[in-house]
C-alpha cells in the first residue's frame, strides 16, 4: 500500500511528461512487472491514469482528477525542518516559517511528536555570519529575480565607499555571508558583492547588451548547489543528479579589490581577511 500511494504521488510530480513504467520500478527498486501490476490496481481503484504507446510512451496522471494530499511522513517532516533550519537567512526567514507552519498544522498529533522527537536528535553546526540590510536583501533579490539593473551604495575591502551601477545575476549564499553576483558596469566586468557591504540600492534601467551566459560563481572547497532543481521531478530519477559542479582548485591570481577576491580564467581560490574565513570566488572570462 506504500508504494501504490508513493506510485501516485510520482506520478502527479511527473505531470503532463509522465513515467516510463522502467523508470518507475528503477525509482521503487523493484520489477517493472511489479510496477506494471502496482499500476493496474490502482487503475481498477479509480485513479485516473493515462497511458502512451511507443519509445516516448508511458504513465501519467491526470492532476485536475485528484487533489493532492497535505500529510508529510513524520520522517518527511523532520527532514525539511532540519533543511530549512540550514540556512535561516533573512531572504527566506520568512518563507521557511510559513513553510514549517503549513507542515505543522496539516500533520496528526502522534505524528507530529514522532517528526519532533526525529529532529531532536540532529544538531547544526551554524558559524555566525553578518546578514545584511533587510531592505538592502530584499531590493538585491527582487532586482535578480526580475532582471533589472541596481545603482549600489559599497563598501570594498579595503573600506573604499563607491557608488556603481550593476546587473545582478545570482544571490549566492555560502557558509560565511551572502553574495551578489553581477556585470559592474564601472568595472566593465562580472563582480562579486558581499551583501552585508552593500550600503543602499535603488533600481535602474537594465541597458541591453545582447545575449550572455552568466558565470556561475566557484567558491575553492565547495559544491556549487541548484536549488530550482529540487522543483523539477526529472532531478530525482535514479540517474538524475540535483547538485552541479565540483570542488575547485586554487590559484594565485590577481586581486579582486572589490571584495578582496582572487580570480583567474579559471577556477579560483578563496582570499582571507582579517577574520580568516574564506570567501566566495568567481571565474571570470
Amino acid at each position: 500500500m506504500d508504494r501504490l500511494y508513493a506510485l501516485v504521488e510520482e506520478l502527479r510530480a511527473a505531470g503532463a511528461r509522465g513515467r516510463t513504467a522502467r523508470q518507475l520500478a528503477d525509482v521503487f527498486e523493484v520489477s517493472v512487472r511489479t510496477i506494471e501490476r502496482d499500476l493496474s490496481a490502482l487503475g481498477q481503484a479509480g485513479v485516473p491514469l493515462a497511458t502512451r504507446t511507443g519509445r516516448a510512451g508511458g504513465y501519467s496522471l491526470d492532476r485536475s482528477m485528484s487533489l493532492p494530499p497535505l500529510n508529510f511522513t513524520p520522517g518527511e517532516a523532520a527532514a525539511v525542518a532540519v533543511a530549512l533550519s540550514q540556512s535561516p537567512h533573512v531572504l527566506f526567514g520568512r518563507d521557511s516559517r510559513s513553510a514549517l507552519q503549513k507542515i505543522v498544522a496539516a500533520m496528526p498529533d502522534r505524528a507530529l511528536e514522532e517528526a519532533r522527537a526525529t529532529a531532536g536528535k540532529v544538531r547544526l553546526l551554524v558559524q555566525p555570519v553578518a546578514d545584511p540590510d533587510a531592505g538592502v536583501a530584499e531590493a538585491v533579490w527582487a532586482a535578480v529575480r526580475e532582471g533589472h539593473g541596481l545603482r549600489i551604495c559599497y563598501t570594498d575591502v579595503g573600506g573604499v565607499e563607491t557608488v556603481r551601477v550593476v546587473e545582478p545575476q545570482h544571490v549566492v549564499l555560502g557558509p560565511n555571508g551572502s553574495y551578489l553576483t553581477a556585470y559592474c558596469r564601472l568595472r566593465g566586468e562580472d563582480r562579486v558583492f558581499r551583501m552585508d557591504r552593500i550600503l543602499r540600492v535603488e533600481r535602474v534601467p537594465t541597458e541591453p547588451r545582447g545575449h550572455r551566459v552568466s558565470p556561475e560563481p566557484v567558491a575553492d572547497g565547495h559544491q556549487t548547489k541548484l536549488p530550482a532543481s529540487a522543483l523539477c521531478p526529472e532531478a530525482w530519477l535514479p540517474d538524475g543528479n540535483p547538485t552541479t559542479g565540483s570542488p575547485s582548485t586554487g590559484e594565485n591570481s590577481s586581486r579582486n579589490t572589490d571584495t578582496g577576491l582572487s580570480r583567474t580564467t579559471g577556477s579560483v581560490g578563496p582570499a582571507r581577511r582579517g577574520g580568516g574565513h574564506a570567501q566566495l570566488t568567481r571565474s571570470h572570462s
